[in-house]
């Protein structure tokens, strides 16, 4: 790459760093105070080291610089307007991917986008829902998570009623609250699940497998963890139980997660063996 060349993206990343400063500083902001998107610290870096491993393959592409990209970052930076104009995070934060999308094509081209959409587009990751949206989704999780946990301790042993998202013990008493309903859980899997899969040499249906894999996973590691909850509050009381719930299990449930892609992706590997 020439002197110029350099010199000219340097240029480009600063107006886009000035631009785009107040909305990264509220991104960061939030997920220091959001739980639900702590994840995404890492989502930035994990987009980062993917561009990295691809750097052989974009070398050996010749770079077409197409007008269409110019297209691209006047939509992102109208979605970036209508932000502002509406207050609406989510709209300002997307508007970033949109034109990081049309910076590349405008001035790499098509076939360079190709190689780099996963990695852009990774980074939808790192972005909160909408509050409507998330409680849209995190309510019906929340009563099903409930449910199943409910099923899970009365195969147990343990006495058990549920009304809604509140689970009534002989001792005591939990409510399967917003940050239990594991959609958490499912946004963290759905983050690792698609960089196994980018990461793989699997074909394109065992790359599938691994990231919609990320559902059941998270259900799963979800539903442990809520039953393990309520074990411990029958016979340590809601306040161990509550203690566990927000300081540890979180780390149990994603462990169990990871664990479990893992498991996955070698139970995929072998597959290809046994067919070669």
């Amino acid at each position: 790459m020439s002197v110029n060349k350099t010199l000219y993206l340097g240029i480009i990343f600063l107006v886009l760093l000035t631009l785009y400063f107040p909305v990264l500083q509220d991104l960061f902001a939030d997920w220091n105070s959001n739980d639900n998107y702590s994840h995404g610290f890492f989502i930035p870096f994990i987009s980062a080291y993917m561009v990295w491993e691809l750097r052989d393959k974009l070398s050996r592409i010749n770079p077409t610089p197409s007008q269409a990209g110019l297209l691209l970052v006047l939509l992102g930076l109208l979605e970036l307007v209508l932000g502002y104009l509406g207050s609406e995070f989510f709209l300002k934060r997307t508007s970033l991917i949109l034109v990081l999308s049309g910076m590349v094509i405008f001035l790499f081209g098509l076939q360079y986008f190709k190689v780099l959409a996963v990695p852009i587009f990774y980074l939808f990751f790192m972005i909160p829902l909408p509050a409507i949206i998330w409680n849209k989704i995190a309510f019906p999780l929340q009563l099903f998570s409930s449910a199943l946990a409910e099923q899970v301790v009365r195969l147990l042993g343990f006495s058990i009623l549920r009304h809604g998202n509140v689970l009534y013990l002989p001792t005591t008493t939990l409510e399967v609250v917003d940050a239990c309903s594991g959609l958490r859980s499912l946004m963290t899997m759905f983050a690792l699940s698609t960089f196994i899969a980018w990461q793989t040499k699997f074909s394109l249906w065992k790359k599938w497998v691994l990231f919609l894999a990320a559902i059941p996973i998270a259900i799963i590691s979800n539903t442990i963890r809520l039953s393990a909850t309520a074990v411990m509050a029958s016979f340590y009381g809601e306040s161990v139980a509550q203690g566990f719930l927000h300081e540890f299990s979180g780390f149990v449930t994603f462990g169990l997660g990871t664990a479990m892609l893992i498991i996955l992706n070698f139970l995929l590997l072998k597959i290809k063996i046994s067919k070669g």
